[in-house]
This record gives C-alpha cells, structure tokens and sequence, in this order.
C-alpha cells in the first residue's frame, strides 16, 4: 500500500517501518515464511484480445451453470466463481463430462470437434459451437456455420484451440480452452475476453536473469512465449522478449552433444571449467575451456540402486569451479514410472562426485539448484517442493539433512529452477504456474551479511545513509564511539544508519544482536547514492505533484517534475543529527553537488535535500526535458564522482 502513497503519506506511516515496506522486506519471523511474490501468471501478446497463459486441456462449466472448471496441461483443475479468481480444487470431485458422440450435418473443417452437448437447451433452440483452427457458430442445428475468431487468417485466440463448452444457462456464454489459456464470449462469440489474468498457469520452466539494474526477473516457459520479462514497474503481465538467451544455451547443448556422442541436457561454466550433464545420467568435465574431457561419471556405475533420470541442472563456484552441485533425476519417458532424484557434489572438478541426496524425497524429480560457498547453502528445486541444507562445499562430508523451504508457499505446486542473488541474499524460486518468488536467502540466518538498504548491493556507504543488516536482529550499533541507531529490527534483517559523524575510509561497525556481537567494515566515502528499488527492481520514484508513484502503468510525463529517495549522498547543510527524522519544512539541502542523467543526458537537478519526515532518506526533484523519448529510459544520479544503481523510468509524452 505505502509504495502508492504520496511523499506526505509516506511520511506519515512511521519513520522505521517505511524501508521495509518501500522494499518489501517485511519477512515473517521463521525461515521461508516471507515469501514475496513476483509478477503474475499473465503473459501479454499482442495478438491476442487480453492476457494470455499456459495451456488449457479442458473447460466445463457446472450443471447450475455458476462455476467454470479449468483442467491445465499440467493436469491440476482450477474453479471460478466470479470469473476472476482461480481456486485450486484438491478434493478430485471435479472431473469433466464426459465426451459428447453427437454429430453435425455439416462441418466447417475437417478436424471439428462439437462444443454444445446434445441434451442442452442451447442445441435444442438450434445453437452449437464448435471448435477447429477456430471458433464457428450454428445457429440452425449445424447446417450453416459462422467463423467466430478469424481475424487476418490466425484465430484471434491464438492457435492450439483444444476445448470449447457452453454455459446450461445461456446459450451466449461460450467459453473456449486453448495453448494460452481460457477465453470466454457472453455475445455468442463476438467479442472475447481472457480469464487468465489470475488463472495460476504461468508454464514456467527456468530462471534466466534476476533484477538488475534497468533489467527485470526473465523466465524460460513452454508454450506461447519461449522467453518473457517482468520489467521493474510491471503491473499488468509478463512480457515477450526475444529468446536470445534460451536459443543460445540451446545451441551450446547441441554443439556439446555432437562432442559427447550424447544428448547434452545441462551446462554450467565458470573460468576454463565446462560441465556437462547428459540425458542418462553421465556428468562430464572440461579444465581446459572444451579443447579435452575428463572421465565420464555416471551413478549407475558406483553401484546405485535403481536408474538415475537426467542430469536437469548444474551450480558452478565462480571463484573456485572445481567446486559444482549436480541435480538428477525425473520421470522416464513413455512408462511415466519415476526415477530416483539425486543430488552431488564435486570438489575437485568431476574427478569424483559425493551423493548429498540424504532425506530428499526419492521420487521427486529434481529440476534447478543452487548454492552459496561460503555458508554451504544450496538449494534444490524438485516436483515435491524447494528444499535447503548446508554442507562443507569444500571438503568431503556425510550427507546432511534437507529441510523443506515450501510451507508458505502455494500447495502442491512444483518448483522449476532456483536462484540466489549475486551477493547471495535473495532467494528466488519459480513455482510451476504461478511465477517467481523471493526471500531473504535462509542461510543468512545463519551468516549475516551487511547491505545497503536501497538496493541490496555491497557498494560503499556514505555518512548519513541506511545500511540494512541481513539476517540477525540487531539490538545495538557502535561505530568507533559513536552509536549508530537502529530503526527497525526482526528476526530476519534489520536497519541501521552510519552517523554523519563517520570519517576515514572503512567504516567499522560493532553490533550486539539477538544472537551475539557482530562486527562488519564497510567501504566509506563522503558520498555513494543510491537509489530505492523493491525486490523486481522497481524504483521509488514519485510524480512531484501529485506524489503518485511512477511505474509501467503510470509513467512520467515529459516537462514534468519526478522526485527520487535515495540514499547514501551524505553531509547535509545545515548539519543534521544521526537519527533524527529530517524537518517537515526546509529539510537540510546536500552539501555535495548532485547530478541525475536520463538514458545517459544530463537532466536538471532542482532540489536535493533530506527526505522530509523521514531518516536516512534524501531526496533528489529532477525537470525532465521538455522533449523526451517515449517509453522506458535509464536513470541514475551522480554525487562526488559516485553513480548510484540504474534504476527504470516510464516516460511518456
């Protein structure tokens, strides 16, 4: 609610809890309970009459006509009532009629399948639908058909249309099932509109790239569109991007199979290291960039038990790729029996792997890993939900115990991929029809780590700025002999401002938390902003007027005036206590100077100042130029020679 509100309403929300709500860091108390959900399900096609989603097998609507059932093609079945929100039906009373034998005089096209059933009032008046490449509509017991969804010769729905049925009630609500999604017609069939904006059918399949900068989460999905985007500022569905990055990692498996004499179905690379997982199981390694291969590794081998699937994912230590975890294992193909999913581990480069499978659940097939090195997190995404361990990623190990990260999350939904953040802080999981999620990565609990507030990064801080500590509620903060308050503290994370006081180039933090003393050097100097954004990366950015925040849907305006909160542009004029709420009128202004730039052109900067009411937060009141480019466009300021994060503004005319 807060990242709607006005400056002023902002304000008035409460100084230590407006970090945490601007950037969605109000985790829950236990690992895993702060889940935050990322994006939708919806995915924007231009062709199509609203947002689409995943496959649809089949429609049927219930004998009273009040509920419209969906069975995905990933076979769970969804219910409406309303014709907006979708509910999971988990008691496997929903099934649909069964298929009507009834005949029509004529089709319009060879594979025709009939929609409306015999005994139904609709074909008793004369109305059928059907559905073939298209929609078609009868009016006179089949003899003559209408093409209801033809439009520039494509079907206006999309193509794979796979099932159609018709309301008991209404002989003008039809409702068609199709590869992106469910469509619905309450006019017989002239006009149409999605159901998919809430229907949990995103078929997602991996994780290719977090936030970053100007840059939103982007996913791999089966279906409609290979390679989407939820841009930071989204509001509304995911959006088609060209699928360069799964085209060319599919190209790289193909060329390695060619090598291999096998079929490549995982890749992972770090420095000269290349590791290769095939579809029966074999790991394989290169030290040397590809030029030779080491032995192949294959589980069946060391004596298993039971045939191992495919290798489905690989995690590589950038800083040391002797170190990598493999995940295996997934359903056979054609008998559709399971086949045990493992988990291994290497530490020196595939000569040997560990099995680490310990407690997993045998028979859930494994399709993403990942891991942090310095904790020995890693992270396994399966059919049976996300689990987490930690082990010693550097030296043999028993096996250890695996702890399920998914109560929070929505039930009986399988997990395709995860990721951890650069830093590794954050959590993000891809759940099989609904999307991203993300947390504050469980092993911090463990490893606290030190970030700058607004955006997470490890960049040196500034005299004055938030720094948000991860994973420990802290009770106090020293820096030197002088205190740094705390504003906010949970059991997950907890927010700190430097002093102004703060000289020299490291700043050293001492700091009595729940679970003991801590200490943390950060990188100091006299100015490194930064700019807020939440988890997506959208960033907080207000129109100056009428303090509305600024997103896709509802850009800037050229000629107008934007206001920025930002953090870390350090000393104030006249000086301002640590930790004290800055004044409601004339805030202190930024001794430094303060320049912002738009797609890489400076724009004017009007005001630059402490953020009124608020502590640790400045803002920065940019005019945008008369004349500027539609769309989306970089933006970034610049205090004392330090740029802040790229951040992505809406700019329309």
């Amino acid at each position: 609610m807060c990242r709607r509100a006005t400056i002023r309403a902002v304000g008035c929300l409460g100084l230590a809890a407006l970090p945490w709500c601007v950037l969605g860091l109000a985790w829950g108390q236990e690992t895993g309970s702060g889940w935050r959900h990322l994006g939708n399900s919806a995915i924007q096609l231009g062709t199509l009459p609203s947002a689409a989603t995943g496959p649809v097998d089949r429609v049927w609507y219930s004998p009273d006509g009040l509920s419209l059932f969906a069975k995905t093609a990933s076979g769970r079945v969804f219910r409406t009532g309303d014709f907006e929100q979708w509910q999971l039906v988990t008691d496997g009373r929903a099934t649909p009629p069964a298929a009507d034998e009834a005949a029509a005089p004529s089709t319009p096209e060879l594979a025709f399948k009939l929609a409306t059933p015999s005994g139904s009032p609709a074909a008793a008046a004369g109305r059928l639908y059907g559905i073939g490449n298209d929609v078609y509509r009868s009016d006179d017991a089949g003899v003559r058909w209408v093409n209801l969804t033809s439009y520039k010769g494509a079907c206006l729905l999309g193509p794979g249309l796979r099932a159609a049925t018709v309301s008991p009630e209404d002989p003008d609500d039809v409702v068609v099932a199709s590869d992106a999604g469910v469509w619905r017609s309450l006019d017989g069939g002239v006009s149409w509109t999605g159901l998919n904006q809430f229907l949990p059918n995103l078929p997602a399949v991996h994780l290719l790239g977090l936030p970053s900068g100007t840059r939103g989460v982007r996913l791999e999905l089966a279906g409609v569109a290979r390679e989407v985007e939820w841009a930071p500022g989204e509001k509304s569905a995911w959006k088609p991007m060209d699928a360069a990055d799964v085209e060319r990692e599919q190209n790289l498996k193909g060329a390695l199979s060619q090598v291999l004499k096998h079929s490549v179905t995982a890749i992972a690379a770090a420095e000269d290291y290349i590791y290769a997982g095939d579809s029966e199981g074999r790991l394989q390694v290169s030290a040397d960039a590809g030029v030779s291969w080491g032995p192949v590794f294959k589980l069946g081998d060391q004596g298993k038990v039971g045939e191992q699937g495919k290798v489905d994912a690989i995690w590589v230590d950038a800083a040391d790729p002797r170190v990598a975890v493999a995940v295996l294992g997934g359903r056979s193909s054609g008998a559709g029996s399971a086949k045990p999913a493992y988990v291994l581990r290497t530490m020196n480069g595939g000569s040997f792997w560990d099995d680490i499978t310990a407690n997993l659940p045998e028979n859930a097939a494994a399709h993403g890993v990942a891991a942090d090195r310095g904790s020995g997190a890693i992270y396994v995404a399966t059919d049976a939900g996300l689990f987490y361990t930690t082990t010693d990623l550097g030296s043999a190990g028993r096996p250890t115990v695996w702890s399920s990260l998914s109560e929070h999350l929505p039930a009986a939904a399988a997990v395709t991929d995860v990721k951890l953040d650069a830093g590794g802080n954050q959590l993000f999981a891809v759940l099989e029809g609904f999307g991203v999620y993300t947390t504050i990565a469980p092993h911090r609990l463990r490893d606290a780590r030190i970030v700058n507030a607004a955006d997470y990064s490890a960049r040196a801080t500034a005299p004055g700025a938030l720094l948000s500590v991860l994973g420990a509620r802290v009770e106090s903060a020293h820096s030197e002999d002088v205190a740094a308050p705390v504003l906010d503290a949970t059991e997950t994370a907890s927010q700190i401002q430097v002093p102004f006081e703060a000289k020299g180039d490291t700043l050293s933090l001492s700091l009595m938390a729940a679970s003991g003393p801590l200490t943390f050097g950060v990188q100091l100097k006299s100015a490194s902003p930064a700019i807020f954004v939440d988890p997506d990366g959208t960033p907080l950015i207000m129109d100056a007027l009428s303090g509305v925040l600024l997103d896709a849907s509802t850009p800037a305006h050229a000629s107008s005036r934007i206001q920025v909160l930002a953090t870390g542009l350090g000393q104030v004029k006249p000086d301002w206590p640590t930790g004290l709420a800055a004044p409601m009128n004339d805030p202190p202004r930024v001794a430094a100077t303060v320049h912002a730039y738009l797609d890489g052109s400076p724009v004017e900067v009007t005001e630059a100042s402490l953020a009124r009411g608020l502590i640790g937060f400045y803002l920065i009141e940019i005019q945008l130029p008369r004349i500027a480019d539609t769309g989306p466009a970089e933006l970034y300021i610049e205090a004392e020679g330090q740029q802040s994060n790229r951040v992505r503004l809406y700019v329309e005319q």
